[in-house]
């Protein structure tokens, strides 16, 4: 049975790990959503701005969906490996 001192550097481990994996990951996802979408919720956001702040909040709790099944998916394969 793991002591406190293992389970305290597996977690600190673990968010070593996700860290900086969360950074990259909504570094990426906040320069595509700029260079693909800017131009479009640029003029949205001029013109509907209700709608934009609808569609902001949408790509909001998107990011964080999907961020989140892709960070928890990295993580699985990563510990599968390191396990081994």
């Amino acid at each position: 049975m793991p002591g406190p001192k293992d389970q305290l550097k597996n977690v600190l481990k673990a968010f070593t790990i996700e860290l900086p994996l969360y950074a990259i990951l909504v570094v990426t996802y906040g320069f595509s959503v700029l260079h693909f979408l800017g131009h479009r919720l640029f003029q949205l956001f001029q013109t509907e701005r209700t709608l934009y702040a609808w569609v902001a909040l949408v790509l909001i709790i998107g990011q964080g969906y999907f961020l989140e099944i892709l960070a928890s998916a990295l993580l699985a394969l990563i510990r599968r490996k390191s396990d081994k």
